[in-house]
């Protein structure tokens, strides 16, 4: 099983904005002067513009998706054009294939409508790491809600943190019932973060309130070690 670097590394902030019709939490971590943008889910470049506003001076690295459904990736493409395009967009290698299809699923579904962010301009894998100021992100496969979930944790000083994405929720997991869902790969990614992932790590939700990975071992009754 991975190995995680627990050693606590830099100073974070974690900024949050909640956006578009199924209420994305999007995620700013911040460290020494600069910043990761996590699920940019609705128009990028709004939030692009105001996080340049509040943070003058802080250059945003990457833009990374915890996976490819249509109301995470929503807002890259015009992130990337606010931005000035040469800001990378990284997802997990096995989603980058069906971005086109989960955008036009979840049209269907739900008449949602998103432009197409194009194709990843870093795939992740197991293991890899994003630099942010002071801060490493470290990447957890963890399919189930989709073939390429993935978890980003960083062990810093301000305290562990992970990003979620639709893995988990509070006392429950991401749905599996959509187009390339299984539950029982949900189940083992929850036990796999059960395991690797401190008790006190702060876990960030791609919908709703936050938790920690105690409470979920305590509370959560899909959540076993």
């Amino acid at each position: 099983m991975l190995e995680l670097d627990v050693e606590p590394k830099g100073r974070v902030r974690v900024e949050a904005v909640v956006t578009g019709p199924l209420e994305t939490n999007v995620y700013f971590l911040i460290s020494n002067g600069e910043a990761v943008v996590i699920d940019p889910a609705w128009d990028g470049g709004r939030l692009a513009r105001v996080f340049a506003e509040q943070h003058p001076g802080v250059q945003v690295k990457a833009i990374v998706c915890t996976h490819g459904h249509a109301d995470h990736v929503g807002g890259v493409a015009g992130m990337k054009r606010a931005l000035g395009g040469d800001v990378p967009f990284a997802l997990a290698a096995a989603d980058a294939p069906a971005i086109e299809a989960n955008i036009a699923y979840q049209r269907r579904m739900w008449g949602i409508e998103v432009e197409d962010p194009g194709a990843p301009d870093r795939l992740l894998h197991e293991g890899d790491v994003i630099q942010v100021g002071e801060a490493s992100l470290q990447v957890i496969e963890t399919p189930g809600h989709t073939p390429g979930g993935i978890v980003l944790f960083a062990a810093t000083e301000d305290g562990d943190v992970a990003f979620v994405g639709d893995t988990l929720f509070p006392g429950s997991h991401g749905r599996t019932d959509l187009e390339g869902g299984s539950e029982g790969e949900i189940l083992a990614s929850l036990s796999k973060i059960a395991e690797l992932l401190p008790p006190g790590t702060r876990c960030y939700i791609g919908h709703g309130p936050s938790t920690t990975i105690a409470r979920e071992l305590a509370t959560n009754p899909f959540m076993r070690r």
